[in-house]
């Protein structure tokens, strides 16, 4: 499905998905083997069965909105999304970004801006959300993802009942510049590439634009330490041990800044624990939620 939205930069088509806690009332999406160009480690989800009630439950609770990483998209999420609604018994709804997955290509000649990650937040989300009449949702975002949830909840750009950041970045750390160019070396040699055409109309623009922005030397300035000390909602932080993009000062950063932030580190993971870890990730996230709404 898409869904036309206008923002302060132009007008386009997102692809987006519901998903609820009856498993046939959801349609699936494609499973690809995710593979982290800079570990080579593959990921698994387990799917764990909806519980009873589900419906009334998916009246009542607050949506989950799905924030998807740099390079994925509604697909590239696989089953995470699915199983955490029916551990819920609660709706949720993914959406691929402009340029991303099956929403609007982003033409060869406009670049991918420096503030992408800003415009998202205080743009096109609250944009998406108004056009959907979704009301204080859950923020589920993962890395670029978990950040436009860190700038959103900052922003307060809508009502939030809370956030949950799964390896967010708000600093540039020499790691991510190594992982981004072991990435690059893969998309330009492997398989890397042809997997992920699979799942974007524009591959490259989506590759190259991401790549261009993180490896700007304007970029290692970037910073976004002095908005995390404006969040308010409760936050849940996520990031595997072995992450070989960032390093634990990603969240350990946002706690400190944001002090009633809870922090999960996965051990033996890299920059995917919802997907190399899915039934602990969701266990922590339902945990979390619950508490919260209790």
């Amino acid at each position: 499905m898409t869904i036309s939205i206008t923002t302060s930069r132009k007008r386009q088509e997102l692809e987006y998905l519901w998903f609820t806690p009856d498993r046939a009332a959801s349609v699936q999406v494609s499973t690809f083997d995710v593979t982290s160009p800079a570990s080579g480690k593959g990921c698994e989800s387990p799917l764990p069965l909806a519980g009873e009630g589900a419906r009334e439950r998916e009246r009542v609770a607050a949506p989950l909105v799905f924030l998807h990483e740099g390079l994925g998209s509604i697909a590239l999420w696989r089953n995470f999304p699915q199983s955490l609604c029916e551990r819920l018994m609660r709706r949720g709804v993914a959406y691929s970004r402009y340029g991303y997955g099956a929403s609007t290509p982003r033409p060869h000649d406009e670049p991918l801006l420096p503030d992408y990650l800003e415009h998202e937040a205080s743009d096109t989300l609250p944009a998406f959300l108004d056009a959907l009449n979704i009301e204080r949702p859950w923020l589920i975002g993962h890395s670029d993802g978990g950040t436009i949830a860190l700038l959103a909840a900052a922003r307060k750009v809508a009502a939030l009942a809370g956030i949950v950041v799964i390896a967010p970045h708000y600093f540039v750390e020499d790691i991510c510049l190594a992982g981004i160019e072991e990435a690059r070396h893969a998309y330009e040699t492997s398989e890397f590439r042809g997997k992920l055409a699979r799942y974007h109309q524009d591959s490259d623009s989506v590759f190259y634009g991401w790549h261009k922005v993180w490896t700007d030397p304007g970029r290692r300035d970037w910073n976004i330490a002095a908005e995390l000390e404006q969040i308010a909602c409760p936050i849940l932080a996520i990031q595997g041990r072995e992450d070989e993009y960032a390093t634990l000062e990603q969240i350990e950063g946002v706690k400190r800044y944001a002090p009633h932030t809870e922090l999960v580190v996965v051990e033996n993971c890299g920059h995917f624990p919802h997907l190399s870890y899915g039934d602990m990730v969701i266990e922590h996230i339902a945990a979390f939620i619950e508490k919260v709404e209790t």
